[in-house]
């Protein structure tokens, strides 16, 4: 299977709803053929919802948006059992999480009790109800979203639930131009809440999708590569400006986006060029920055920065 073709496809899909946002969809298009899941974090209005609902179209997949707010509780998400007066016997009512593409949309206006819910379903694929487990659908991606500004009645993600995303995607204003274009496409008609009428077409199916997974699982990677990923997760747990450097996650996370990244661009093998690129998707919402970095005016991905110009690139 041709992945480069395969993503060709789906950015020239894509298009006909999306206007801009090409290293979102590239990132969030890499941690589907990684198994991962995406935190999307952006100001309201930007597509992120679109950008959800036209990636589910486009691998044919059940979507399913669940609205987070203080009072959801993880019942809500996940299901419980119920009993059947008719059959005298308990029946599992099944949440909106038994779905494909789930939208967690501003995960962190959820308590934590409710956040929680969501961690065995990210790593496992499975739920727990009253001490059964239920498989949940192939694929299972959760793409949540958060507003990075308002932090009024929101609980912030813990560290274990944030280390469960693949990346953290920032969602940001387009250009001008691409703003103008989407204007223009609104007074021609678009509707976002009917993108079939865009003339979208899926590009592939749930089990093409295994597939292809299976061909980014045979992507080469040197032994110089690994321990290039390596040196930087140790890097970051040096780093003066952290208190907190990536997890053995974040090198596992790092390792097969850069496998599926090499893959879409039309390589059997893996560059630093690749390891590079995602390292910022991969470590800012797993690193904790000092107080003395805060201060300086750093943000986590101008201490990765740092990190990476201290790493030697492998030859």
């Amino acid at each position: 299977m041709n992945l480069q073709d395969l993503y060709t496809q789906v950015r020239r899909e894509a298009a006909r709803v999306i206007v801009g946002q090409e290293t979102v969809l590239e990132q969030i298009v890499v941690a589907l053929l990684a198994n991962g899941h995406v935190l999307l974090e952006g100001v309201p209005g930007t597509a992120k919802t679109l950008l959800a609902k036209t990636l589910a179209h486009l691998i044919q997949a059940q979507f399913v948006r669940v609205q987070f707010t203080p009072d959801l509780m993880p019942s809500d998400i996940i299901g419980t059992s119920v009993f059947d007066l008719n059959s005298g016997r308990f029946y599992l009512r099944r949440g909106p999480i038994f779905t494909q593409i789930l939208l967690a949309d501003e995960i962190n206006r959820a308590p934590a009790k409710t956040q929680a819910a969501l961690l065995e379903a990210m790593e496992e694929r499975q739920v727990s109800i009253d001490g059964k487990t239920e498989a949940l659908p192939f694929p299972f991606m959760v793409l949540a979203t958060q507003n990075p500004i308002e932090y009024e009645g929101t609980y912030p993600l813990p560290e274990a639930q944030l280390d469960r995303f693949l990346f953290k995607v920032r969602v940001d204003y387009a250009p001008a131009e691409v703003e103008r274009e989407v204007l223009r496409r609104y007074h021609q008609g678009f509707d976002a809440h009917d993108i079939v009428a865009t003339g979208i077409r899926p590009v592939l199916t749930p089990e093409e999708l295994a597939q292809a997974r299976g061909a980014v699982g045979d992507i080469t990677v040197e032994e110089g590569i690994v321990d290039y990923i390596t040196r930087i997760a140790v890097a970051s747990r040096q780093s003066p400006d952290l208190l907190l450097g990536g997890s053995p996650r974040a090198s596992i996370s790092l390792l097969l986006a850069s496998k599926a990244c090499a893959a879409i661009r039309g390589r059997d093998y893996v560059v630093p060029d690749d390891v590079k690129a995602l390292v910022p998707p991969v470590y800012r919402h797993r690193v904790i920055l000092r107080p003395e970095a805060e201060i300086e005016g750093l943000d986590a991905d101008a201490v990765m920065a740092r990190v990476l110009a201290r790493v030697e690139v492998p030859r």
